[in-house]
C-alpha cells in the first residue's frame, strides 16, 4: 500500500483515539491507563476522495519498568518505516516534556515528513498552548485538534493528504478472505502469525494476555491472498478482570464474527479444556470455517497411539461437531504450520461451494429413499427434493408434505449423508425443512 499513515508518540496522548477517529470505527482499545496499545494496529480511512492506512503504534518510552517497553519501541519504528506520513501526537495540556523532546530527536534522523499534532486542544485558550511545541525544531505547522471531539481534525488532514503520490483504491482487502487465529491466552496465537509472516508482527511473551488489540496482517499462501487477525486470548467471564480485558474480549469476539475461517489453536500441554470448547462452539454457532491446531506438540512425550488418543479425546468433548479437522504442530518448532494454512484454505473453499439442484437431489433423494424419516402419530413425511439456499455458509432446504415432524436425530442422518457426498470437512451446515 503506497499511502500509510503512521500515528506515534509517548503514551497516554491519545493516539488510540485518533486512530478510531480517522478510521471512524472504535477499533483501538482505549483507556486512561498508559501502555495499553502495544501491536501496530491497522485501519483504513478516507478523506476527500483520498484513501489510506492508518497505524496505531504504542507509546514510545526509555527507562520504564514495563516489560514490553523495548518490543513497543521496536512496533512503532516499524511503523515509522512503513509509513508515507508521520503524525506525531503531543499532549496540549501537559506540555512539552523531556520524552517528547527525546522522540522528536528519533524523528528528526528520518526521512519520512512529521506532522505535529497538539492533542485535547478543546478550547481556545489549549489552542495558544500548542504553540511550545514549536520548541522541538520540527519543521512545519503544528495541528492543535481534539480527537475525542474531532475539533481541528480537517485541517489535519487536509495537510496529511497533500504528502500522498498515489491514489489508493477504495478498499485494498476487499474481497479477500479473513482467517482469525483464537484461543485462550498464551495457546501461541501471536507467534503463529509472526512465523508465517517472517515479521515480529504482533509482541510475544510468556505473560497471557500481551495481545490486547486485534491485529491483521495480509499474507500470500499457496498462491492466494488472506487476511491474517491475531486476537487476545479469549478467557471465562469470570476470568475477565479489568476494563481493557473486556474490551481485548470483546475485540477478538468482533474479529471472529468478521472472519470467514477461525484456526483455533489449543495448547497441547493443557489439553482440550472447557474454554477451547466453547471458543470453538462460537465459531460454530457463527457459521465460521474451524481449523483446530493444537499447539506446543513438540513437549508431548508420545508413543504411536498418543496423537489417535489426543484426537479421540477432542472429538468427544466437542461432539457433535465432529466435522473439524484437527492438526498437531509445534509453532516453535515450525512443524506442520504451513499445513494448518493449508488445511485452513482448503475449509475456505469448502464453505464458498455451490452445489447445483439436480447434483443434491441425485445424491440424496436415495438416502432419503433408503431411510426415510419415521412415522409421527401414523403420519408418514415425504421429502420431495432439496436446494442449497444462497446464503453465507451452506444452508440447504428440504422441501415435505409434514416439515414439523421432522426429528433431530433425522436431520442429523441428513447432515451426514451431505458431508458423505459432499466435501464440508471444517465447515458447519445448516438444513431446514419447509412445506411444500
Amino acid at each position: 500500500m503506497s499511502n500509510i499513515v503512521a500515528i506515534v508518540g509517548r503514551p497516554n496522548v491519545g493516539k488510540s483515539t485518533l486512530f478510531n477517529r480517522l478510521i471512524e470505527q472504535r477499533k483501538s482499545i482505549m483507556d486512561n491507563q498508559s501502555g495499553v496499545t502495544r501491536d501496530r494496529v491497522y485501519g483504513q480511512a478516507e478523506w476527500i476522495g483520498k484513501f489510506f492506512t492508518v497505524i496505531d503504534t504504542g507509546g514510545y518510552v526509555v527507562g520504564s519498568e514495563d516489560v514490553f517497553e523495548g518490543a513497543i519501541r521496536e512496533q512503532v519504528e516499524i511503523a515509522i518505516e512503513e509509513s508515507s506520513v508521520v503524525l506525531f501526537v503531543v499532549d496540549c495540556i501537559t506540555g512539552l516534556t523531556d520524552l517528547d523532546k527525546d522522540f522528536a530527536n528519533v524523528l528528526r534522523r528520518g526521512s519520512k515528513p512529521v506532522i505535529i499534532v497538539a492533542n485535547k486542544a478543546d478550547n481556545i485558550e489549549k489552542e495558544y498552548m500548542a504553540s511550545e511545541f514549536y520548541q522541538l525544531g520540527l519543521e512545519g505547522d503544528i495541528f492543535p485538534i481534539s480527537a475525542q471531539s474531532g475539533s481541528g481534525s480537517g485541517d489535519l488532514l487536509d495537510e496529511v493528504v497533500k504528502h500522498f503520490d498515489d491514489v489508493e483504491e477504495e478498499d485494498p482487502y476487499a474481497g479477500i478472505p479473513k482467517i482469525a487465529i483464537v484461543g485462550r491466552p498464551n495457546a501461541g496465537k501471536s507467534s503463529l502469525v509472526n512465523v508465517l509472516t517472517g515479521k515480529e508482527r504482533s509482541i510475544v511473551t510468556d505473560i497471557a494476555g500481551t495481545t490486547r488489540d486485534s491485529v491483521n496482517t495480509h499474507y500470500k499462501a499457496f498462491g492466494k491472498n488472506f487476511i491474517l487477525t491475531d486476537t487476545a486470548g479469549l478467557r471465562r467471564k469470570s476470568r475477565v478482570k479489568d476494563n481493557i480485558e473486556f474490551y481485548s474480549t470483546m475485540r477478538a469476539l468482533r474479529s471472529l464474527e468478521a472472519s470467514d475461517i477461525c484456526i483455533v489453536m489449543v495448547d497441547a500441554t493443557r489439553g482440550i479444556e472447557g474454554q477451547d470448547v466453547n471458543i470453538i462452539g462460537l465459531a460454530d454457532k457463527n457459521g465460521k470455517g474451524i481449523v483446530i491446531m493444537v499447539n506446543k506438540w513438540d513437549l508431548i512425550e508420545k508413543d504411536t497411539k498418543t496423537a489417535e488418543k489426543f484426537r479421540k479425546d477432542i472429538a468427544e468433548k466437542i461432539a457433535p461437531m465432529t466435522y473439524i479437522p484437527i492438526i498437531f504442530g509445534s509453532v516453535l518448532e515450525k512443524q506442520r504450520i504451513f499445513q494448518v494454512v493449508e488445511k485452513a484454505i482448503e475449509v475456505y473453499g469448502n464453505r464458498n461451494q455451490k452445489i447445483s439442484t439436480s447434483e443434491l437431489n441425485k445424491m440424496m433423494l436415495p438416502e432419503i429413499e433408503h431411510y426415510p424419516p419415521p412415522a409421527i402419530k401414523g403420519k408418514y413425511v415425504r421429502i420431495k427434493y432439496v436446494t442449497q439456499l444462497p446464503t453465507y455458509k451452506p444452508t440447504f432446504a428440504f422441501f415435505c408434505n409434514l416439515p414439523q415432524y421432522i426429528k433431530e436425530s433425522y436431520q442429523r442422518y441428513l447432515e451426514n449423508k451431505l458431508r458423505k457426498h459432499f466435501n464440508f470437512e471444517g465447515v458447519p451446515i445448516q438444513l431446514f425443512f419447509r412445506k411444500k
